[in-house]
């Protein structure tokens, strides 16, 4: 299979390496010429492309399979827009107009599409409600994502992703060193986000439909913190309530929403797929992060 990842960061060389170590041909696209670096030190073929710019799109070959991975780099819903919408349809017509189109495109969101929950469990089958100006656009590129490619002559997927965490993404000092805000953390490894969707492809699945990409267990956000910190062997960290953190006059409208915004995020359908997880709940996740953290500790004593 012939893969191109557009917008192959974080995730997409994850995934790029994963598809090369399983023989399978990978081109990925990033604009920077440290991207471009990136992609070619691990051994995958690399196009220098703006990939909501139809021309330059044009400088990526011909593949089976489009994972659109891009990221708007947390700019605001304009920029968002013209990433997740625009780049998406753009994307879709450059290579769905070519004599040999791609068999099948993977999308990759994010559960916030969801909004809020107060703390219930939400599917692939639950509406989405998009509370900011960001995560409506995510939603409007979901659909774009499954509505658009038939009109090419090949299907979409949804890959709907949880909280990302991984090397470099850890962010132990933020829950260690607190104060901890109540809620919930709905998260997934860098490495199964990208495993997911290797999976899909791999193994011909989710035509035309969502997926969520989320681990085992949806973790309490004071619970999970306890637990960091005693498997560190510091202090627990301070804790404050939502009613707490809301009191502070500085937060924006959205950030207000996003603290407001609770909801656990179910795998069944993913799991009932047949994938397994490599970091099926943060215990494993963590691991290799806490061990480094003590040893940092270590070495600095």
């Amino acid at each position: 299979m012939r893969v191109a990842i557009l917008g192959c960061g974080y995730v997409g060389c994850e995934l790029g390496r994963q598809l090369r170590e399983r023989g399978h041909d990978v081109i990925g696209v990033r604009r920077s010429e440290s991207g471009i670096e990136t992609i070619e030190s691990l051994g995958l073929e690399a196009v220098r492309a703006d990939i909501t710019d139809a021309d330059d799109l044009e400088s990526v070959p011909s593949v089976d399979a489009v994972v659109f991975a891009a990221s708007s780099g947390g700019r605001d819903a304009s920029a968002a827009r013209s990433v997740y919408v625009d780049g998406l349809e753009t994307a879709i017509e450059s290579f769905g107009s070519r004599a040999d189109p791609p068999d099948r495109l993977v999308y990759t969101s994010s559960t916030g599409v969801h909004g809020d929950h107060d703390g219930d469990w939400v599917d692939e089958e639950t509406p989405i409600d998009p509370t900011t100006e960001k995560t409506a656009v995510l939603a409007e590129a979901e659909r774009v994502a499954l509505e658009t490619p038939p009109e090419y002559g090949f299907e979409g997927t949804v890959a709907r992703y949880a909280g990302l965490y991984g090397p470099d993404r850890y962010r132990l000092e933020r829950y260690l060193e607190g104060p901890v805000t109540a809620g919930y953390l709905n998260m997934v490894h860098r490495d199964d986000a990208a495993g997911a969707v290797g999976y899909l492809l791999e193994e011909d699945l989710a035509r035309g439909e969502v997926v969520q990409v989320v681990d085992d267990e949806p973790a309490d956000k004071w619970e999970f913190a306890d637990w960091l910190a005693n498997e560190a062997g510091v202090d627990e960290p301070a804790k404050r309530t939502k009613a707490e953190r809301l009191e502070d006059g500085d937060l924006s409208a959205a950030a207000r929403r996003r603290i407001r915004t609770s909801k656990r995020c179910s795998n069944e359908k993913l799991r009932g797929l047949g994938y397994e997880f490599a970091y099926p709940t943060f215990r494993t996740g963590y691991r290799d992060a806490i061990e480094e953290y003590i040893a940092g500790t270590s070495s600095n004593g």
